[in-house]
């Protein structure tokens, strides 16, 4: 008797054990898909695209060629890995400023980034040809230039820190806006306090015009032309009407004085760990995006002048840029030479060789 209810025990003991274990694996899978309305949870299962998704920071708002140029990267990124790659775009200093993204990709927390050229002279004096006024007359010659052989060589100048070339994009001719007065010769700019990039020679460009340089973070400007701290500050088209500046200023005039090219970098710490097709279609979509974000540019910039004008009554002047470029000439004997924080000979005389070829 005692042996049968012994075996009874075990047995219900055993079925209680088998019950448990359902329960635990039904328990854990409680976390998985829900069924769909087919009753199929494997419908709602995750994809195997989206496997690589790249953070792209930028310091600009949605509606910019910055951010409109990584979004075609995205798709055509999108095209040839069938959906296994995408970069999801962060605008307006969502992920930090420009040093901020530079140090992303170095520590592997951001993927991607579109920046100024600014930033950079901390790593390499070798983009700084492209901070001498006046050394391009048309987007044309910009753009051999950032297509050309010294250009891919400049652009990949950043490569052992950390930072990977994919394309160039661009800014556009940077030009003044201010609160006092329309700017039509390098006079005009006495007295005024201007912001500029953190650029040595950016600053100088305006101090030799008789401004008043004030390096400041682009998400601070706005609020800064509001309260009066700066009279104005000097940016492409697109910029100041993407940030909507003609709110807080009331005069743009068309200097053109410098020529903004905006390298896009993925990191290599997480460039690196990507497989050779991903690689592959992240440096082939950036160059296809290429022709898009310049279009973009020059649509911007045709309209950005006319829309403030209807917006806020914002003023703009063209300038007959001969007097500006001979106040700056001086800058080019004091930043051209082979030492450091200043322009390589060579390097400007291969620019300038492709600039008087265009």
């Amino acid at each position: 008797m005692k042996k049968k209810v012994l075996a009874v025990l075990m047995v219900a003991a055993l079925a209680v054990g088998v019950a448990a274990g359902c329960g635990g694996n039904q328990s854990s899978s409680s976390s998985a898909p829900a069924a769909s309305a087919s009753g199929s949870a494997e419908a709602e299962a995750p994809a195997a695209e989206g496997e690589y998704v790249l953070k792209c920071g930028s310091t600009t708002p949605d509606t910019h060629p910055y951010n409109l140029g990584i979004n075609k990267l995205s798709e055509l990124l999108q095209e040839k890995t069938n959906g296994a790659a995408k970069v999801d775009m962060f605008g307006s200093s969502q992920l930090g400023g420009e040093r901020d993204l530079i140090e992303g990709l170095q520590l592997g927390t951001v993927e991607m980034c579109v920046i100024s050229t600014a930033p950079l002279s901390g790593f390499t004096d070798d983009f700084l040809v492209f901070d001498l006024p006046f050394i391009f007359e048309t987007n044309e010659q910009a753009r051999a230039v950032m297509d050309s052989e010294v250009g891919t060589e400049i652009l990949n100048s950043v490569a052992e820190q950390g930072l990977i070339g994919v394309c160039w994009f661009e800014n556009g001719f940077r030009n003044v806006s201010n609160n006092v007065r329309p700017i039509t010769v390098p006079e005009d700019l006495k007295g005024l306090k201007i912001r500029t990039m953190e650029n040595q020679m950016h600053m100088a460009c305006f101090q030799i015009m008789g401004a008043d340089p004030t390096p400041m973070a682009m998400g601070e400007v706005f609020t800064a032309c509001q309260q009066g701290t700066i009279d104005g500050e000097e940016n492409p088209v697109p910029i100041i009407e993407s940030n909507k500046l003609d709110e807080v200023q009331k005069y743009v005039s068309l200097t053109g004085h410098l020529f903004s090219p905006a390298p896009v970098f993925v990191g290599e710490t997480y460039y690196s760990t990507l497989p050779a097709d991903i690689q592959t279609a992240i440096m082939e979509a950036g160059a296809e995006a290429v022709d898009y974000q310049r279009q973009q540019i020059d649509e911007q910039t045709a309209s950005g002048l006319e829309i403030m004008a209807e917006r806020t009554g914002l003023e703009w002047n063209e300038v007959d840029k001969a007097p500006f470029k001979e106040a700056t000439a001086p800058l080019y004997d004091q930043y051209i030479k082979d030492e450091a924080g200043c322009v390589n000979p060579d390097i400007y005389a291969r620019v300038m060789e492709v600039v008087e070829a265009n």
